[in-house]
């Protein structure tokens, strides 16, 4: 069984993509941007937008029947990594128990030259 989850983007079919797909126990999450109503949130504050695209990850590890202990690894993208430990503390404060596999990595820009990160989230669903 295949489920997908929307994010409502309008990028989504020119780019064919969904938010998440869900393969039997298995969700991944795709690259996850700061927009909010088409706009980017938190500009200039990579701990915000961070904080931001995480929390719209864990919205669709939801909608596809994960929950966040789920998560076994996190990715991180960065324009700048000197702002690492922003990024970082807002990982941390939703990962500290979790403690999943987690990559930091800058890379030279986004689609959009106001967000400063994206994120992307892989799931192993426990088995019941």
């Amino acid at each position: 069984m295949r489920k997908l989850v929307s994010s409502g983007s309008p990028l989504e079919e020119p780019i064919g993509f969904s938010r998440a797909c869900r393969i039997g126990n298995m969700i991944s999450v795709s690259g996850t941007a700061p927009i909010r109503n088409g706009e980017t949130a938190h500009p200039g504050d990579v701990y915000g937008q961070t904080k931001y695209c995480l929390d719209l990850s864990i919205r669709a590890i939801k909608e596809a029947g994960g929950k966040p202990s789920d998560i076994i690894r996190t990715r991180i993208m960065l324009t700048d990594i000197s702002h690492w430990e922003a990024a970082a503390k807002a990982h941390g404060e939703l990962f500290s128990k979790i403690k999943p596999a987690c990559t930091f990595v800058e890379v030279s820009r986004f689609i959009d030259p106001t967000w400063l990160v994206e994120t992307e989230i892989d799931c192993v669903l426990e088995q019941v």
